[in-house]
């Protein structure tokens, strides 16, 4: 259905109108057009048109007290009339296309090439058998079964590349389900507030109909659009659609319209839901950007042409719903500007080294042996050229040219793409398991290498639970919550009253979801610390609101950030008033004038009192990292009534009942995890919007900062004093003064945190890149968990936008899942590492093994097939074997690679050369002299169509036997001693060894003439497994020397100086305006800025259409021009182009340049 066109939808919509949609007072599309309207234009129009909201309530039959009946027929109907609340997603990527994008990688082209050479030129037949004049070479000494199994070799080749295409495409395919699978159970999990019989109930946003009633509150996200029935004290943050950053103050009677998607600032209210899912603000914008896809793909093309700002602004949200497969797109798009992963870029340089040799190889292959069948013939044994034998000879350089082909073929590591994919494969699946899900594959292996990490605060070192754990009541300071028989009975009455009706009723402690989990809360977190202390006085608030419910509060003043505190009226039962106070200390016990001693009676409190307890309690609660909330009341006679607007002298004279400290305590397994990170060699740095009292302690408390180092605890004022010049333009070498020392940045606002994350990715001081890991939850997190190497969003807190620039949801939002991300990532660098150093030990043996046996004999020891069974099944095989370690503590206890690191560390290059060696000698003795130990017949030199030779069998045999041994070798790439630690933990590895030793023993004893092998006794069986474990004894020899005597192992997949700088600085100074494109690329620009664009396009439309507002049309020319503004200022130096984007080009505060 989001792939309807409009017109689908109108014609749709009509047949609804004509019988003016079953049975309701008004339509569908006369509910939209209303929805258009804003302010007194919508009051009237409600009034005229419906007679009020009552009228309107009374078409869409339900009640604004009751809300609907709840009974299943009308509920049913309503959704066929007016549609549910949900915007369906669009289609995924067919297993098909993802195939066909997994067949695009460089090394698997390479292969598919050599297959199909190596396919064709076995089916090559030439004519002209038998001359004898023509002469002879030895090269002819291949059996017919060899000539049969010609095109095995290419087959098997292209076999190996199917599988690792099908192993990719399934990946990315279950990856997009698990995506998938996650968001519906995020937006099953998303609930609301919504009247229905009278009743208040939580119901999934995706239920929500036409008609009801839904309570809103400070904090929501509105789920539908509708229109206010009565609010108090209502402000809404219309940014997310309109792009305006003021606050929109909502009446009944001036401005009733509410907009899906917009976020309620301040107050409460009901409204009445008028549209729902594709038919509200949000959900038309959403199918004018889905509305089908090759629709869409033309006409970005168009746009691309007229301005590429709008269309770079335009993605992001593409992307909103669309969720992985559009990155994927974006990314392909995107590859040459966005840098490769630090593993990737290695790989490609390794693999074109390798490939590199491998042609080198087989180039000296083919012309030695052209040479000598040329000397031998036509110089020794002075043959004349014959034009007869001309095919003949043909037939023999093309046999010369086979040869190389299979040198080249064994060269090229075809199990690395594969073992790459395996091991990535297995990790993200496992790190769903350890509560990362990872959106982008290089992520999890980036994270490995991280050295910085820019957390936040609430909800990810803390439990984001406020809970009560000190309080000062009776004039005693408690430490903990005291006993509630130490409390006078008076006092606790009064407190549990005030806490109790003076919070939102919508603010809730439910029992916990799983057996023995903490409680669950609702609505404001420090109302519900509140509830929490309430409940630990061995009280309970729902008695207490039960007898004064809602509908009884006399007056209410909401929370603000103007007031800081909130205060509610009652009427008491013999007529006086009660007026309950609470709110931050220092605001609340400015207006206190008496306060509760220890006996419950009141007595003065002057300001020097005041003073001494902001001393005495309350400043040293904060350095403890609480929040102080300070609980008062105060008594008004019943005549004369006061004048309850007159909030200034109502809010004063109060009386203090307490001052409780709350704190949102550090999770549990926080510090531990942080430790595990230093150990690392990650720095940990707090960004939060928090004061700088509470941010330190906190941070004392996770072991962020240590009393007595020499590190930074600032906030975002004076950051931002120490970065910007005179000019206020942010210099690098400014930040570079800050960040090392930094640890905490408190109060900061998000571009401070997109302003650092930047900042330290950028800077040069240290030689080594830093790579960057940032945690977020909120929309304003965007542009800084897009800029980072790895931005982690939370789950469960996260909003669409954050996990939208993510690259790794955390679904339990707890910073221990991220050290398990760094654990799974090191862990995938060493598996690929411990493959490479097995393949390539293969490789180098095989192509000396091919290229001497054809330069000597003219005839490679290893036939082609068995060649095969090493190459394929060992490399498939290795790569499951050893891409499936299961990560260790001992990970995390060196420093990270770092981006210059070569891949294969002088380390392994000993192990590769030294383990080359012992194979190759032995080889080589069994090869020449072989016969004579084993006392057999020499298979070298064999006539044509003889049996398989022992000899020759005794060297494969062998050859597969130190390579199993080399594998148990190759578990360890640090130069460890003990290879066989922990190898019982890995069973994959255990069973793929047996497996191939079993069907090893099968080949040989049965393998026959396919595989040229003869049955070998029980004695040379023997022989061969004692020379293969020998390698685990030479492992230990090599393990003994020590690496500084090889000065020569330079390392090799090494990513030199030139290869990292991205091409962006290099073109910086030629194209401008491209790189103003890929500033905005980057999400510096708030999203927000594209909504607002399609919104003027869709009035625009409408526009054309009607014929008659005329605003659309001028509010459309005023957005080109911000919009030329905006790639004028983005060209300039980069630091100033985040300035300019952020203040919103709409919003009339534009902030000068340097001042955001």
């Amino acid at each position: 259905m989001g792939d309807m066109t409009n017109s689908d939808f109108y014609t749709k919509n009509q047949r609804n109108d004509s019988n003016h949609a079953g049975g309701f007072g008004c339509s569908l599309m006369e509910l939209r057009s209303l929805m258009e309207l804003r302010g007194t234009e919508a009051v009237v129009k409600i009034q005229e048109d419906y007679g009020g909201v009552e009228g309107l309530c009374q078409r869409l039959k339900t009640s604004p007290t009751e809300g609907l009946d709840g009974v299943a027929t009308d509920l049913d109907k309503r959704k066929e009339v007016f549609g549910q609340n949900l915007i369906p997603p669009k289609k995924p990527k067919t297993f098909l296309q993802l195939v066909w994008e997994a067949l695009q990688d460089v090394t698997l082209i390479i292969l598919e090439i050599a297959a199909l050479i190596s396919l064709g030129l076995s089916f090559y037949q030439p004519p002209g058998e038998g001359n004898e004049a023509c002469g002879t070479a030895n090269a002819g000494a291949e059996d017919e079964g060899e000539a049969e199994a010609g095109w095995i070799e290419g087959a098997a080749i292209l076999l190996s590349v199917v599988c690792v295409v099908l192993v990719t495409a399934f990946n990315d395919w279950s990856k997009e389900k698990q995506f998938r699978g996650l968001q519906s159970r995020i937006e099953q999990e998303q609930k609301f507030q919504v009247v229905r019989g009278g009743q208040v109930i939580q119901l999934p946003v995706a239920d929500i109909l036409v008609g009801d009633i839904a309570q809103i509150k400070y904090g929501d996200l509105l789920p539908a659009d509708g229109v206010l029935i009565q609010g108090n004290d209502l402000k809404i943050d219309e940014s997310s659609l309109t792009g305006e950053s003021d606050h929109v103050r909502k009446a009944a009677d001036k401005d009733p319209m509410l907009l899906s998607g917009t976020h309620v600032m301040e107050g409460s209210g009901r409204m009445l839901v008028m549209a729902v899912g594709v038919n509200s603000q949000t959900g038309i914008i959403f199918t004018l950007l889905g509305a089908g896809g090759e629709e869409e793909e033309k006409k970005e093309k168009k746009v691309k042409k007229q301005d590429g700002a709008a269309a770079m602004e335009m993605q992001p949200l593409k992307s909103a719903e669309g969720g992985e497969a559009d990155d994927k797109e974006k990314k392909k798009a995107n590859v040459s500007k966005k840098e490769k992963s630090v593993l990737q870029g290695k790989l490609t340089k390794l693999a074109v080294q390798i490939g590199k040799a491998g042609l080198v190889m087989s180039a000296i292959t083919v012309i030695i042996l052209v040479l000598y069948f040329a000397i031998d013939n036509f110089v020794l044994l002075k043959r004349p050229w014959l034009p007869e034998c001309t095919p003949i000879y043909i037939q023999y350089f093309v046999k010369f040219f086979i040869i190389g082909v299979t040198v080249l073929v064994v060269a090229v590591p075809e199990g690395l793409p594969l073992a790459v994919t395996i091991s990535l494969a297995y990790s993200v699946k496992k790190m769903m398991k350890d509560n990362n899900l990872v959106r982008h594959l290089d992520a999890c292996e980036t994270m490995g290498n991280a050295t910085a990490i820019c957390s936040d605060k609430t909800g990810t070192l803390t439990t984001n639970r406020m809970t009560a754990v000190q309080c000062y009541v009776g004039d005693v300071r408690y430490k903990e919550i005291p006993d509630p028989s130490s409390i006078p009975p008076k006092t606790l009455d009064i407190l549990v009253n005030a806490i109790s009706l003076n919070s939102a009723y919508t603010t809730k402690i439910l029992p916990p979801d799983k057996e023995g989990g903490l409680p669950k809360q609702v609505g404001n977190k420090t109302e519900c610390g509140l509830l929490g202390l309430v409940l630990d006085l061995k009280r309970d608030y729902q008695t207490v609101r039960n007898q004064i419910p809602e509908e009884k509060l006399y007056k209410v003043y909401t929370f603000n950030s103007v007031r800081k505190s909130m205060s509610t009226v009652i009427k008491l039962p013999d007529g006086s008033f009660r007026m309950y106070s609470k709110g931050a200390s220092e605001i609340v016990l400015k207006k206190c004038t008496r306060i509760l001693n220890e006996a419950g009676e009141e007595r003065v409190f002057r300001p020097r009192d005041r003073d001494e307890m902001v001393k005495k309690v309350i400043e040293p609660m904060a350095c403890e990292g609480l929040r102080t909330i300070c609980v008062a009341y105060r008594d008004f006679p019943a005549d004369p009534e006061p004048n309850w607007e007159d909030e200034n002298n109502i809010l004063s004279e109060l009386t203090a009942i307490c001052v409780v400290g709350i704190e949102d305590p550090v999770r549990p397994e926080v510090p531990d995890a942080i430790l595990k990170c230093q150990r690392a060699g990650i720095t940990v740095r707090m960004v939060t919007g928090d004061n700088i009292n509470t941010a330190r302690a906190i941070a004392i408390k996770c072991g962020i900062i240590h009393p007595g180092e020499d590190f930074l605890c600032i906030d975002g004022k004076e950051f931002n004093r120490r970065i910007r010049n005179e000019k206020g333009e942010v210099e690098q070498e400014r930040i570079d003064k800050v960040w090392p020392k930094l640890r905490v940045l408190a109060r900061s606002s998000p571009t401070d945190k997109h302003t650092l994350v930047k900042g330290i990715i950028d800077s040069t001081l240290v030689d080594q890149r830093q790579v960057v890991a940032v945690t977020g939850d909120g929309t304003n997190d965007g542009p800084a968990l897009k800029k980072a190497d790895v931005g982690f969003a939370m789950g469960i807190a996260g909003t669409d936008v954050a996990k939208e620039a993510s690259d790794i949801i955390l679904t339990d939002d707890n910073f221990s899942s991220i050290v398990k991300a760094v654990m799974w990532g090191r862990n995938v660098y060493d598996s690929i590492s411990k493959f490479l150093q097995f393949q390539l030990t293969v490789n180098v043996v095989a192509v000396i093994v091919a290229f001497t046996g054809a330069c000597i004999t003219q005839d490679s020891p290893l036939k082609a097939v068995q060649m095969l069974w090493v190459n394929l099944i060992m490399d498939t095989f290795a790569s499951l074997a050893l891409a499936t370690e299961p990560p260790t503590e001992a990970l995390l206890m060196r420093k990270p690679y770092g981006r210059n690191k070569p891949l294969i560390s002088s380390t392994m290059t000993k192990n590769i050369l030294g383990h080359g060696v012992y194979q190759l000698i032995i080889i080589f003795t069994l090869l020449f002299v072989g016969e004579q130990i084993f006392d057999i017949d020499s298979g070298r030199h064999a006539p044509l169509h003889s049996p398989p030779s022992e000899h020759y069998t005794i060297i494969f045999n062998t050859f597969v036997m130190m390579q199993l041994f080399n594998e148990i070798n190759a578990r360890k790439i640090h130069g460890e001693r003990n290879v066989f630690d922990g190898i019982f933990r890995n069973p994959i590895f255990c069973s793929i060894v047996l497996g191939t030793f079993a069907i090893q023993i099968v080949i040989v004893q049965f393998g026959g003439k396919p595989f040229s092998c003869s049955p070998l006794d029980l004695d040379k069986w023997m022989w061969c497994v004692f020379l293969g474990m020998g390698e685990l004894v030479w492992g230990q020899v090599i393990s003994t020397i020590p690496n500084s005597k090889l000065r020569f192992l330079r390392g090799a997949g090494q990513l030199s100086q030139k290869d990292e700088m991205p091409e962006e600085e290099m073109n910086e100074d030629q194209e401008e305006i491209d790189h103003a494109e890929r500033e905005l690329r980057r999400g510096q620009i708030l999203w927000f800025r594209g909504l607002n664009r399609i919104q003027t396009q869709i009035e625009v439309v409408n526009t054309f259409k009607s014929g008659t507002s005329f605003q659309g049309a001028l509010r459309r020319q005023s957005s080109t021009t911000s919009q030329n503004q905006d790639v004028t200022n983005v060209s300039s130096p980069s630091h100033v182009s985040l300035c300019n984007a952020l203040s919103s080009p709409t919003s009339t505060a534009a902030a000068p340049s340097g001042q955001c």
